[in-house]
């Protein structure tokens, strides 16, 4: 008896012809561009910088960029901490010192050397620790960051260790933020090792096949190649952060996997149906296809909004981020077909016999567990609310500050000699003050000025062309022209710092002045931040509403993903303050709390969390959808379209997880923030938001979900991305 022929397709797109015609084709010119990628990517890390926090055009900007210009000495940004056993006014010691002073002063890119030592008795006591064995001599490397970084590199093994009778350490903000940079590269080398086995066993239990396990991890790792190639071109034409990179792993491998398993998943289920392998391919993107090209498009216009923001340090996670996700969808949906349709039946070859078999209908318990959400959906509601409230409730304490040493390991160099200087010296030097000033002055009405700063509370000391103030009155000469350094107690940028900051720009002054120090970036940074942050919601929230509307065509849905993807970050944004801020298992986690949060970071993962929950609210929503117009029933298209989702979207989460957790294995408190973070906010969408108040919200919204006005639905048939699920029906039929 002759078998009937599997099924054909019927006459599809030009597009998904071409996707599925030529595989081989295909899968050449992706491995050459992925070949093309390596090599324009390789050393990318070498050329993206650590900074990028101040504003373009603010007033600690222009003060920061005139001094640095005029007055290099009052900007330092290397500080070498000599110690003595004989204290630093030993005669041996003093003359030690003037002398790595003399020479530091002559290296290339050295300027504005200052020590304890200049003068014949020590000139600035705030240079001196408490207990006289330690004092300090600072300088300021010039050009942008790779250029003081060359500078630092150089000077480290000659100046840092032993010199005669004293020891030399190396500190300052450029120490800061080159070790930053060497432990972020170590760090994320060690996340990848552990995410990619890790993420591959977890494939394999999901698929229970190796085949099909190592679709999505090649698709991850084409994403992030290809990544790092547009990175490196970004950064011939403006300046990229360093922490950008995690986000394209953590990214690469997270969306890159979610739009793999989606294809792949749907594509054996199409197998399984009884269609021939280009077929399923066909049906497929035609379903899934069409919900990753979807759900690609709002997570980059997610993380676009990142764009309105001034900073580099923000922009840059715009350009990894829309790159990695676009990337991870064309390989999703032009590599992984090819694939696909050269494996054929292969797909589901090396069957793992360890691999959970699912018994019964698939997605059974999911569907179960929908049904009774829906049985007692108002319940299920409130009660779901309240404790996503409940979780995001220490948010409302937040601080925002700015990232220093201590975000660095206890043992790195340069945190020990800013520690030093926290509990040993009077003030530091990195946390002072500069008030630049300009205009027609005089020495008097400047003395007036200095003495009316020096008063002001937490002032330790200023210092300025009219002499040296402490506590509002005179307390030496001075010869420094053009500034003033106001030294204070507080850290670089507490509270009191930031007060300072706001009450040093309200002293009244005859002369034009500009303040800038760490403090006076803060201060600015928050406020330009606090500027933009409502266009980058307004971008987000209005990119949400027009696509999900393109998508599902109901005016009611695009409005529920905004309200419950928020929902879904409550956690995320709890933890920040309660963990990261009041350091709450700040010991198992290995972190020194400091008391605030990364002004920007909060921001940061707003926008990509608030992506990846978008991404999986699409992946649901879309198969609600097709399941509601092919059989017309509301609730059981939501209970259908969650048993056949749920494992999906809880294993993409669990995966992403995975990767977001490695990250956040990372000993710099920020990166270790933004991996645990987002980790969290991606399993609370996945596991409660998804599971429980969907089928919650849709069941009492019931078909008024679907509904859209006249003018809309026609807008919808015509512009709208529909997923034809009458069609796919037809191949499976044929």
């Amino acid at each position: 008896m002759t078998s009937s022929p599997p099924p054909t397709p019927p006459d599809s797109s030009r597009t998904t012809r071409a996707l599925t015609a030529r595989p081989r084709l295909t899968l050449l010119l992706v491995l050459l561009l992925t070949a093309a990628a390596v090599l324009l990517g390789k050393g990318v890390a070498d050329r993206l910088g650590s900074g990028g926090s101040q504003i373009p055009g603010s007033e600690s900007t222009y003060a920061t960029a005139q001094l640095e210009k005029r007055f290099p000495a009052s900007q330092p940004n290397l500080l070498l901490l000599v110690s003595a056993e004989n204290g630093v006014d030993d005669p041996k010691v003093t003359a030690e010192a003037r002398s790595l002073a003399r020479d530091l002063a002559q290296e290339p890119g050295v300027g504005g050397v200052v020590s304890y030592w200049d003068g014949d008795n020590g000139k600035d006591p705030a240079l001196r620790a408490k207990d006289g064995g330690e004092a300090l001599i600072t300088a300021h490397l010039s050009g942008n960051e790779d250029a003081v970084d060359d500078t630092l590199k150089a000077l480290e093994p000659r100046y840092g260790g032993e010199h005669g009778v004293v020891d030399v350490e190396l500190g300052g903000p450029a120490a800061v933020r080159h070790a930053s940079q060497e432990v972020i590269a170590e760090d994320l080398v060690r996340a990848e090792m552990i995410a990619l086995p890790l993420t591959l066993v977890l494939l394999v239990i999901v698929f229970g096949s190796a085949v099909a396990a190592l679709l999505p991890l090649l698709v991850g790792i084409v994403a992030i190649l290809g990544t790092n190639a547009v990175l490196r071109i970004v950064t011939e034409f403006t300046d990229v952060s360093v922490y950008a990179q995690n986000l394209t792993t953590a990214l690469g491998l997270g969306l890159a996997i979610d739009y793999a398993l989606l294809i792949v998943r749907r594509h054996r289920e199409e197998l399984a149906a009884g269609l021939e392998p280009r077929a399923a391919v066909i049906a497929t993107l035609r379903t899934a296809g069409r919900t990753v090209l979807f759900s690609a498009l709002t997570v980059a216009a997610c993380l676009a909004s990142m764009f309105v923001f001034q900073q580099y340090f923000l922009k840059s996670f715009a350009y990894a981020g829309i790159a990695v996700v676009l990337i991870a969808a064309a390989a999703s949906l032009i590599a992984l077909p090819a694939v696909l349709v050269l494996l054929g039946h292969r797909v589901n070859a090396l069957r793992v016999p360890l691999a959970r078999k699912e018994t019964g209908e698939p997605g059974a318990a999911w569907g179960r567990l929908a049904r009774l959400v829906m049985r007692r959906a108002p319940y299920f509601l409130v009660g779901t609310v309240a404790v996503l409230v409940a979780l995001g409730l220490p948010f409302k304490d937040v601080h925002f500050g700015t990232a220093d040493d201590r975000q660095l390991p206890e043992s790195a160099g340069p945190r020990v000699v800013q520690q030093q200087l926290r509990e040993e010296f009077p003030a530091s030097p990195g946390s002072a003050l500069s008030v630049l000033i300009e205009g027609s002055t005089d020495r008097a009405a400047v003395a007036e000025y200095s003495r009316q700063v020096s008063a002001l509370p937490h002032v330790v000391q200023v210092t300025g062309p009219a002499g040296q103030f402490v506590k509002g009155a005179r307390a030496g000469a001075g010869e420094q022209p053009g500034y003033l350094t106001v030294m204070h107690s507080g850290e670089a940028t507490s509270r009191s710092s930031l007060d300072l900051v706001d009450e040093i720009r309200d002293v009244p002054a005859p002369f034009d002045t500009s303040v800038t120090g760490p403090a006076a970036v803060l201060a600015d940074t928050q406020d330009g931040t606090a500027e933009r942050l409502p266009w980058a919601l307004g971008i987000i929230v209005a990119a949400t509403l027009i696509l999900v509307f393109l998508f599902t065509g109901s005016v009611l849905l695009p409005v529920l993903a905004i309200l419950l993807n928020a929902l879904s970050l409550t956690a995320m944004f709890g933890a920040m303050v309660w963990v990261f801020q009041q350091g709450h298992l700040s010991g198992p986690l290995g972190f020194t709390p400091t008391g605030d949060i990364e002004t920007a970071l909060p921001v940061l993962m707003f926008c990509v969390a608030f992506g990846l929950s978008m991404d999986y609210g699409v992946f649901l929503i879309s198969r609600i959808k097709e399941e509601y117009e092919t059989g017309g029933d509301h609730r059981a298209a939501i209970a259908d379209g969650i048993r056949r989702t749920g494992g999906l979207i809880t294993a993409a989460a669990l995966i992403l997880a995975v990767v977001m957790v490695a990250i956040g294995t990372s000993r710099v408190t920020n990166i270790k923030m933004l991996g645990l973070g987002v980790g969290l906010a991606v399993l609370m969408d996945a596991m409660v938001v998804r599971s429980l108040l969907v089928p919650a919200v849709l069941r009492l919204t019931g078909r008024a979900t679907w509904w859209a006005p006249g003018a809309l639905r026609k807008l919808h048939r015509r512009a709208g991305m529909t997923e034809n699920p009458a069609d796919t029906r037809e191949l499976v039929t044929q």
